[in-house]
């Protein structure tokens, strides 16, 4: 099996007194979808957020292809580049057009010329269906269509994996639905690694490659989703989709 692209090795979080994660494990191969489901305030965004870096982890090790990525000498802009992030609140510069949001982090981050960098940001911009809106603002559109340019703007790197941070949960109930199917198209046809904390059921059942269940900062279970779906080995994973199942 070929080496992981991240590795998270007894990871620990706390704020002050309060430990958020505690001593979480897993790998991420080349080309996985795996959706992170849990109630929240079990820590999934803050594991996603201690992955990017965007929160320091207190103790533990993260590596990408290998190399520690907390080390001082670590080229944190370039794994940044490699590992993008699409998050709940979408992020995007509301003084930038959606094709300026996708082409600045090109020419500053990459050094692209502004020409390449504009005809990869059209070229993602059309497979999420937003090359339409490029000229718009972020407050002219809805909610559903930022996260879109969002998603094109991280795909505009040419990442090696997204950490999706609850994407939809942002959305009115109408919206969610276009998010999804960009996101699922992403897992089928993009062959790019994708890291997904979801409250979507049906995204985690049937697109993923591998589901996490987190209670209480903890991995409880990490398996497929045949097996967390249709016979989880602990009670808490079973109550927890019975009644998230029940809602949806």
């Amino acid at each position: 099996m070929s080496e992981p692209i991240i590795s998270v090795e007894h990871l620990g979080k706390s704020f002050g007194t309060n430990e958020v994660l505690t001593d979480i494990s897993f790998d991420v191969s080349q080309g996985e979808v795996i959706s992170i489901i849990g109630v929240s305030g079990t820590g999934k965004s803050t594991l996603l957020r201690c992955i990017n870096l965007l929160e320091q982890p207190s103790y533990g090790t993260i590596r990408y292809h290998g190399e520690d990525i907390l080390s001082p000498h670590f080229d944190l802009a370039h794994y940044r580049a490699k590992v993008g992030m699409v998050f709940q609140q979408f992020n995007l510069f509301n003084n930038l057009t959606v094709l300026e949001n996708c082409v600045v982090p090109q020419v500053k981050v990459l050094k692209r010329d502004r020409e390449e960098a504009e005809k990869n940001a059209r070229n993602y911009l059309e497979k999420v269906g937003m090359l339409q809106y490029r000229n718009a603002k972020p407050s002219q559109i809805s909610g559903g269509q930022k996260q879109r340019a969002a998603i094109a703007r991280a795909l505009s790197m040419d990442p090696e994996a997204i950490l999706f941070d609850e994407p939809t949960s942002a959305l009115d109930p109408e919206l969610i639905g276009e998010v999804l199917d960009v996101m699922k198209n992403l897992a089928a046809n993009s062959g790019i690694t994708m890291l997904v904390v979801t409250h979507e059921m049906s995204f985690a059942r049937d697109i993923s490659d591998r589901v996490i269940f987190m209670e209480s900062g903890h991995v409880v279970e990490d398996d497929t989703p045949a097996v967390i779906f249709g016979n989880p080995k602990m009670p808490r994973t079973r109550e927890f989709l019975n009644r998230m199942l029940k809602n949806q």
